[in-house]
Formats: C-alpha cells, structure tokens, sequence
C-alpha cells in the first residue's frame, strides 16, 4: 500500500501534502527534520491519509490534491 497524507505545522499556518509506502517512517523523517522541504515548519501533525494500491495512483492523487480543485475538495470534505 501506498499512503498520500496531509501534515499540518503545529507553529505556522503552513500543511504540506505527499506519499509514501511507508507512512510511520515519513512521518518521523518530518518531525525530525530530516526533510529538507519541510524542516523549517516542524513540528508536524497528521491531519488525514488515505491508502492506495499502487504508487502511480498515490502520485496522481498527490498531484490532484496540489491543485485548486483538489484543496478544495481536501478542505470541504477531508479536513
């Protein structure tokens, strides 16, 4: 399984989305800040996820949910 998940900043108004076959370890890799795109904004809580069968798919959606449709769709009816 692959996981497209949505971190918010406990400090900043900042949320990043990705995916990952391993969603514990990703998670961890942000908190500790070794994520270089995210570090300035930990800590991080996990806001949601959603599972997919394949990493292409995880990607697509990652993809979608970057747009201004897909945050919306995250907004109104994820978050």
């Amino acid at each position: 399984m692959y996981y497209v998940y949505i971190l918010e900043s406990k400090e900043y108004d900042w949320q990043y989305i990705g995916y990952s076959g391993s969603l514990r370890k990703r998670f961890r890799a942000h908190n500790d800040k070794k994520v270089q795109s995210t570090k300035s904004y930990a800590p991080f809580e996990l806001k949601a996820y959603i599972a997919v069968e394949t990493e292409q798919k995880a990607r697509e959606l990652e993809e979608y949910f970057k747009t201004g449709s897909g945050r919306a769709v995250l907004k109104k009816r994820i978050l």
